[in-house]
């Protein structure tokens, strides 16, 4: 790819075609919220909870590096699919008798967009029977009532937001870990936008709406709630790399060109499968919450992201709108 460098955190490989962009639709985890110390921290955590109680296993740490290797095959923008994949593969390490974290890595190798499905096929192709943890987790099933959905819940959200959410009791009383959520978006750079696209400014988020105002909180109010949409809220088969979500608020904007702002391949999957439906779409990747820049680079750039840049804080400059 001809990429140029414009300063030290813009990489793109063209910037002629930008001038007629009319809306900017964002991901929400990793774009506008860095989740490096909640949503990662609740993976590791419900993990060596749920190890413990259902296999009376020992978790190892469950690492940036794991949790993005998983992410970078296109089939885990949830997190919980993440934690589902690490358990039922440590179970099956552990009774293998195969080292942990090698075992995950080999797992991760033979992931593909289809997800914890691909993860599944994977073990079911080995001499382990792992029946037991999938049995008692039962996942994906009802993310309300699921097990592992319901842990993952408690510890994220923490006792009055999981009481606000879903009208049930947590069984832990520990402060939810969303408050850990680091807000990048700023009340400048909003107004920034605001002022060259207005009303077009949309969120296409694996979230829900409740979990974004929590951490957003007026913020929120800058977007084009209309035409945002918050997966967590919609039916699973919604959830990315599905492009409905995009396609509905590239339209709900009426964009003739629209520029997805993504931090993993499901939103890039997502986005070219949206521009392969006629629809004019550019996707902008962010680096800078991912814990290995030069990984999370190299990726973008060999599945060939137009832009790449640190953060949402360099999109006036990347859109020539920086004074």
């Amino acid at each position: 790819m001809n990429y140029q460098k414009i300063g030290n955190d813009i990489i793109a490989k063209s910037t002629s075609q930008i001038d007629d962009i009319d809306a900017i639709i964002f991901d929400c985890d990793g774009v506008l919220v860095d989740i490096s110390k909640s949503y990662d921290l609740t993976i590791q955590k419900t993990t060596q909870y749920v190890l413990k109680k259902f296999a009376n296993i020992k978790s190892i740490p469950i690492t940036a590096k794991i949790i993005s290797g998983f992410k970078s095959t296109g089939g885990f923008n949830d997190e919980v699919d993440v934690t589902y994949a690490s358990i039922v593969s440590l179970v099956a390490a552990k009774k293998l008798g195969i080292r942990d974290t090698r075992f995950l890595f080999r797992v991760i190798e033979n992931a593909n967009s289809t997800g914890i499905e691909s993860v599944e096929k994977f073990l079911d192709t080995l001499d382990v029977n792992i029946s037991d943890i999938r049995k008692k987790l039962d996942y994906p099933g009802n993310r309300a009532t699921n097990p592992l959905c319901e842990i993952f819940d408690q510890i994220f959200y923490g006792p009055t937001l999981y009481k606000k959410l879903f009208n049930k009791k947590s069984q832990f009383t520990e402060k939810g870990l969303i408050n850990n959520d680091k807000v990048i978006l700023t009340k400048k750079l909003l107004s920034i936008l605001e002022k060259r696209f207005g009303n077009n400014l949309a969120i296409v988020s694996g979230r829900g709406k409740e979990s974004v105002h929590y951490s957003l909180k007026e913020l929120l109010n800058g977007f084009n709630l209309k035409s945002s949409v918050f997966l967590e809220d919609e039916p699973r088969e919604m959830a990315k790399p599905n492009p409905k979500s995009l396609l509905f608020s590239v339209n709900k904007l009426h964009a003739k060109h629209s520029l997805y702002v993504g931090d993993s391949m499901e939103d890039l999957i997502m986005a070219t499968k949206v521009a392969k439906m006629g629809k004019k779409i550019t996707f902008c990747g962010i680096y800078g919450t991912s814990e290995n820049h030069h990984s999370k680079i190299r990726l973008f750039n060999d599945k060939g992201a137009p832009i790449i840049i640190k953060s949402i804080n360099s999109l006036p400059k990347a859109l020539n709108l920086a004074k």
